[in-house]
């Protein structure tokens, strides 16, 4: 992978770990060479993942939305800015930069961007891996929901473990990189209907 997109959120959460594992991701994306896309801002998770990048020189480029710029506060030091119009404009930029994505922990706007992301990997729109770091299990009643999911059958198990999910940096960068898309997708084969 030459590039992750990063879905976190803009506040810090109340323990300190969530801030200190984006800061260290950062870190070791950098030392990887493994460029980075995120949302733009200097605040919360998405400045620590910013600045743990930068620190090791790393190449990391924010796409802000105009209108959030005076409430995100966007980053000064990235290595680009992009400026967009719109939420989806934002993620769709994000998107063609990216050849992976990695959720951390964060609010409504990262669980939009993830399920969008995982969404467009289950229709067959692109196969990248996506990735959530399960940070002080902060994912896991979600990830009990999405078993439930395919339990209901409202969701296949194949489809379900398109996310690959890791507590630890160094596993979920390998499970990326030996990540392949499943052959099938959403759409149900017409001989299953028979």
């Amino acid at each position: 992978m030459n590039r992750i997109a990063i879905f976190c959120g803009s506040s810090a959460g109340e323990d300190p770990v969530y801030y200190e594992t984006a800061y260290r991701l950062g870190e070791i994306l950098a030392a990887r060479s493994i460029g980075i896309v995120y949302g733009g801002a200097n605040v919360g998770l998405m400045g620590a993942v910013a600045d743990g990048a930068l620190s090791r020189g790393g190449n990391v480029i924010g796409v802000l939305p105009t209108f959030l710029r005076p409430k995100e506060l966007g980053h000064q030091a990235l290595s680009e800015l992009i400026l967009v119009e719109s939420m989806h404009e934002r993620k769709t930029k994000m998107n063609e930069l990216c050849d992976g994505i990695i959720a951390l922990p964060g609010g409504f706007g990262t669980l939009e961007e993830l399920f969008e992301t995982v969404t467009w990997s289950q229709l067959g729109l692109h196969d990248k891996p996506i990735g959530i770091l399960n940070i002080n299990d902060y994912y896991s009643p979600l990830l009990l929901l999405l078993d439930n999911m395919v339990s209901a059958q409202f969701l296949k198990e194949v489809n379900r473990d398109m996310l690959l999910v890791s507590a630890e940096i160094e596993q979920l960068l390998q499970l990326m990189d030996s990540y392949r898309a499943p052959s099938v997708r959403k759409w149900i084969d017409r001989e299953d209907l028979t």
